[in-house]
């Protein structure tokens, strides 16, 4: 990835609605060459898809919880992923370092789902325990950074 590489994914990042042209003009390249440079960083897994924004609240998902699982030692690794994975209500999983194996966000829409969730999760084979924090409300989340040079 070149400056110009970097320049577009950080334009995509804020507003990924741009158009090959806009793109263009702003980086200073003809939009077919900005044409070829995205797909390249597509074909790459730089640019892994493209997304609305949507207001969880909006949709009827406004509590958000953030989870800690603790692994059974027993579990089979891929297994639990996989369930996991399955789990609608869970936005993210992070393997973690320390005591607990993964870091769940999850949204649903009342604090009586958050409670079957965590059932759920607790009853899954693999699963030793866990601990839920809820969030009172969020000041930032998905902030796009400005991409470092790696070079």
């Amino acid at each position: 990835m070149d400056a110009i590489d970097r320049q577009l994914v950080e334009l995509l990042r804020a507003n990924a609605r741009l158009s090959f042209a806009e793109l263009a003009r702003q980086v200073g390249l003809s939009a077919p060459a900005v044409h070829e440079r995205v797909g390249k960083l597509e074909a790459t897994g730089v640019l892994r898809g493209y997304h609305a924004d949507v207001d969880p609240d909006a949709v009827g998902l406004g509590v958000t919880a953030l989870i800690g699982v603790v692994q059974d030692s027993s579990a089979d690794i891929d297994e639990l992923i996989g369930t996991l994975s399955d789990m609608p209500e869970i936005e993210s999983c992070y393997f973690m370092a320390g005591e607990e194996s993964f870091l769940l966000k999850a949204r649903v829409g009342t604090i009586a789902e958050l409670e079957q969730l965590i059932v759920r999760l607790n009853r899954t084979p693999g699963v030793s325990r866990t601990r839920t924090a809820i969030a009172l409300s969020t000041k930032w989340e998905d902030r796009p950074q400005t991409p470092r040079d790696l070079s």
